[in-house]
This record gives C-alpha cells, structure tokens and sequence, in this order.
C-alpha cells in the first residue's frame, strides 16, 4: 500500500533518529503526539515499520527469520531419592524458558542471525520474566502479544531421581490467543523477512491465515509440526493449497501430515516426502532420532546420520537442529550441508541440561563437524 505524504516524511526521520521519542517525532514533523501515533500504526499496518518499536526492515546482513508459535515457562522438580506416589517428596526446580518458537528464536540468535519472536504470553509476572530473558538472548520480541486474559504457558515436569519422568502437565492456552486477527495486525513483521518458521502449537485457522499472509509477503515458510496431533493441522491447509516450502517431521509426525502410518523405512520414507513434494512442499526434512534423518528436496534425497554425543537431555534438540539449519541457509550453505549443521546443533544440545545449549555456536558447530569428519 503506497504511503501519504505525511507517513513518508514520519518514515525519513525515524530512519534518521530510530531512537526519538513520541514527542521528539511530533516536533520535528509539526505535528502532535496522539497524531503521531495514528501514522506509526498506519506504517506498521503497511509493512513500512514492524513494530511500535521503529523497527525498520533489514536492509543488509543475515536474512531476518520471524518465528510464530509458542513460549511458555519450563518448571523442572526432580525429587532426590526414589518418588513415592502420593505424598510429598524432597527435591529440588529449576525454571527455564521454553517453548517450540521461543527456543528456535534464541537458537537462531546465539548464531548469529537476527530473530523475530512472534507469540503470546501473558500480562503476569512468568510473562515478563519470559520476555526479558528472551530478550537477553538477542531476540526481538516487540511482535509478542500481552494477551490480558492468559495466563503465561508453562509445561512443569515431574522426574524422579534418575532424570526419567513421572508426570508432565503442560499448560499452553494461551497460544490460542494468536488469533487469525492477532497475525492480521502484526503482518507487518514478515515484511523483509528471509523466513518464517510456523510451529504446530498455532491454532489450525491461524496456521492457515499466516500461511496466506507469508504468501502475500513473498516469504518461504517452514513448518514444524512440534507432535503428532498438532501436525495434523497442517492438513487443511495443504488441502487449500496453503502450502510451506519446508516441512521437517519425525517419522510419526509424517505420517499425520498424510493421514497415514508411514514406517519408518527409506523406501517408506521416500514415498511419503514424494507425496508432499506433489503438494508444493518444496523440502522433506525427516528426523529420525538416533537413526539421523532423511532429506528430500528437488537435488534428490540424502540419509545423515546423527553425530555421536553423550546424552544429558534430549529437550530442545529439534529446535537447535531447526535453528542451525535455517542458519546455514542463510549463509549459503546447500540444504544437505545445512542438515549437517542441525545435527551438529542437535549433538551439542543433548549433551547440555538445557533446552537451548549457552554453548552453542557458529565455531561450535563447525568444530563438532571437524571432529565428526576426522572420527569418521
């Protein structure tokens, strides 16, 4: 949509002075503040600023990636000796930041490609923790929404002495807040982006609408499905042809995607990414675990294997694998080479007791690949 006179000249001095006020702008322009604030909607409204925050589009550097879906709380209670069901036990928390999106924005950020984290969270005291935390680790979370009636989503898991789990209650709703709506008034945050990443936690009409939306925008999405049953959103959209340029299922995952048990064979496999690539889906990432994984795209397909680590956590592994390989892409790397580097992100995460690796970096990576190069 073309900008007026008045929106052109607000656009020249914020891009001049992105750090001026309200009152500051008004000024400079002859104008008053509340009449300010009217053109810098209107500026988000039209994809010229992505945000309130006079976030300009990126002009340069690694392409921006915009990650919608969800962040909640990670609770961990771990009792110290052998649980005894129903009563209390002695143990010791931890909290963390969690959730699909919000650990792939941080992954994407400690290596080094600038993130747009764009998710709901609530107006309590877990949901400013959150947002500064994941602020702090380089991500842009002006696009997150202050949802008002939510509570901030929190998963809380129960494990007994050995690390294995008894119970997990996983408290999400508030991710339902990212209406069709809510993604129609922050559209402008996809504009300049080199990705998005769609994660399955979003409701199936709001998956539907941001595909649409990164359509219109002329921005490649990938989706990742997150679990079984969320996957399966996916479908109706595909069946509108709503279609993401990537897709990266484990085995299980992929077969919802399709309606179907898919074994987890390479034959299987292959059938199952070619029923895709029928769909649109440009690229079939399929993680299988410990077996590696499977890529398929139009250069033909490639099995990776998984790069040996001494297990501590396997929590947030596919978001590490998710992050380093849209990082990769973004550097130039091919889509085989780029798996690579999720595997490698994957090996350095499962080793670490939390859910994004503080150890992960470009030279990390590239020093697990050296090392798997010359074991190999």
């Amino acid at each position: 949509m073309p900008l007026t006179d008045t929106e052109s000249a607000l656009l020249a001095l914020i891009r001049e002075t992105p750090l001026a006020t309200p009152e500051e702008l008004a000024r400079r322009l002859g104008s008053t503040r509340a009449s300010v604030n009217v053109h810098v909607s209107n500026l988000v409204k039209k994809g010229a600023l992505l945000g309130r925050g006079y976030l300009l589009p990126e002009a340069g550097g690694p392409g921006r990636v915009v990650v919608v879906g969800g962040a909640n709380v990670d609770v961990k209670a771990r009792t110290i000796q052998a649980a005894v069901p129903g009563t209390s036990n002695p143990g010791v928390t931890a909290q963390a930041p969690g959730g699909v999106a919000r650990n792939v924005a941080e992954n994407l950020a400690r290596l080094g490609v600038p993130a747009s984290l764009l998710s709901v969270v609530g107006r309590d005291a877990l949901g400013d923790w959150l947002l500064r935390e994941t602020e702090a680790a380089g991500v842009d979370v002006r696009p997150v929404l202050r949802a008002p009636e939510v509570s901030t989503g929190t998963y809380t898991a129960v494990l007994d002495a050995s690390g294995e789990l008894l119970v997990a209650v996983a408290a999400m709703a508030a991710v339902e807040a990212l209406t069709p709506a809510a993604l129609q008034e922050r559209r402008g945050v996809l504009r300049g982006a080199a990705w998005v990443v769609a994660d399955g936690n979003l409701p199936e009409a709001s998956l539907a609408h941001l595909l649409s939306l990164a359509a219109e925008a002329g921005v490649a999405v990938v989706f990742e499905p997150v679990s079984v049953p969320k996957a399966a959103r996916l479908r109706p959209a595909l069946a509108a042809g709503l279609v993401p340029q990537v897709v990266t299922p484990n085995v299980p995952e992929l077969g919802a995607l399709l309606g179907r048990d898919v074994p987890d064979e390479t034959g299987a496999l292959r059938a199952a990414a070619d029923e895709l690539h029928a769909q649109g889906v440009r690229l079939v990432w399929v993680r299988r675990g410990a077996a590696g994984s499977l890529l398929s795209g139009p250069d033909g397909v490639t099995e990776l294997p998984a790069l040996p680590a001494e297990v501590r956590d396997v929590t947030g592994a596919g978001d590490a694998m998710l992050a380093a390989f849209l990082a990769a892409l973004a550097s130039g790397l091919p889509p085989v080479d780029a798996a690579r580097h999720g595997h490698a992100a994957a090996a350095i995460t499962v080793e670490s007791d939390h859910a994004v690796s503080p150890t992960l970096t470009p030279a990390a990576i590239q020093a697990r690949l050296t090392g798997a190069a010359t074991t190999g």
